[in-house]
């Protein structure tokens, strides 16, 4: 070997060691995507994202452990649309994602249960309690997002309980006959005893869509509704209360999360758990001040005669047999899932105004 060789080589291997050292003294340090299709705001479970999660696994981890932590969060779109969440976690695009599983109806179809059993718990609170344990029950709901997703559940999040806006008032549901209403997919078929038409759309294109005439009307929450000011275009709401739907997950990319110290994936882990049991108490607050919200900004609420609420459940009591056969057909466990979720809701409480026959 000559001199020049040597040099050259020890050189070469100093500068690796500066390499492995500064690699080394960067290690502490992530940096983190989180993201979701709804904006912060009008969609209160990204702002829990936002505010709690994210905030809370930078202060504990700095609190805790030799780490450092940061996040880039990208709402309302910004790097994935509602219906491209789930697979940007999956090809590491984000670390994280929250995003409504009514947005996958191929993909995650079983997890949709809530929106096939309407009139369910009225609270977020209520109804994330009873989705809680439906999915401790049947671990097939997580093992989902690991085997064909790449990624890991951290918690549930939900939506407050769903009422009806529309342009036009109605005071018989035989006026929704003909009149184009947007949803969000699952909850689509609530609208079939009205003979009112379902039109397949997402939140952030409902306003633009009832202001030039796509459809006449939105299924949506009091916060939601409120927030994206829907009341502008469409400022009639009825309350008929087909139930808070536990359908917001947020997740992390599974191989992110492995290559994590152990200390931090603990930290993600027992953050999302707290994630999940803040967001019934704030989507219950988010209700009851998205309702006053309407009020004030001059939406006209009106509220459902209990007799025609009931007309509407029994209209749809096949709808809960007929999905859980679909989901069966599908190799899925359906039918042990809806009926999980019909007796967790009773344990916790609810009436419901039908009694759903699965068999």
């Amino acid at each position: 070997m000559t001199k020049k060789t040597r040099i050259a080589g020890g050189i070469a291997g100093v500068a690796l060691g500066v390499a492995l050292c500064a690699s080394a003294a960067q290690a502490d340090r992530f940096t983190f995507r989180i993201g979701s299709g709804h904006p912060k705001g009008p969609a209160p479970y990204v702002t829990t994202m936002s505010d709690f999660f994210a905030a809370e696994v930078k202060r504990r981890a700095e609190e805790e452990t030799e780490h450092k932590v940061s996040f880039i969060e990208s709402y309302g779109g910004g790097i994935a649309g509602v219906s491209e969440t789930l697979e940007a976690v999956q090809n590491g695009l984000l670390d994280f994602g929250g995003y409504c599983v009514c947005f996958e109806p191929s993909n995650l179809y079983l997890h949709n249960f809530p929106y096939f059993q309407p009139f369910g718990p009225q609270s977020s609170s209520d109804a994330i309690a009873a989705v809680r344990i439906v999915y401790d029950s049947n671990p097939w709901l997580s093992e989902v997002f690991e085997k064909e997703f790449g990624q890991q559940l951290l918690g549930l999040g939900a939506w407050d309980n769903y009422h009806l806006g529309t342009k036009e008032q109605w005071t018989q549901v035989s006026d929704l006959k003909g009149v184009k209403i947007g949803g969000a997919g699952p909850n689509l078929p609530w609208l079939e005893y009205a003979g009112a038409v379902p039109v397949q759309s997402s939140l952030p294109e409902g306003y633009m869509a009832m202001k030039t005439g796509v459809y006449d009307g939105w299924l949506m929450t009091p916060a939601g509704y409120n927030g994206f000011k829907y009341y502008e275009p469409s400022p009639y709401y009825t309350l008929i209360g087909f139930g808070a739907m536990p359908v917001v997950v947020l997740t992390v990319n599974q191989a992110k999360m492995a290559s994590l110290p152990e200390d931090l994936r603990q930290i993600i882990t027992e953050v999302g758990m707290e994630w999940e049991q803040r967001n019934g108490q704030a989507m219950d607050d988010s209700q009851a001040a998205g309702l006053a919200a309407l009020k004030e900004n001059g939406a006209v609420i009106t509220e459902l005669p209990d007799e025609v609420r009931a007309e509407w459940a029994q209209s749809l009591a096949e709808l809960p047999r007929k999905s859980a056969q679909e989901a069966d057909s599908r190799g899925m466990p359906g039918t042990k899932v809806m009926q999980d979720f019909l007796d967790a809701a009773r344990e916790i409480g609810h009436v419901w105004p039908v009694e759903y026959q699965l068999n």
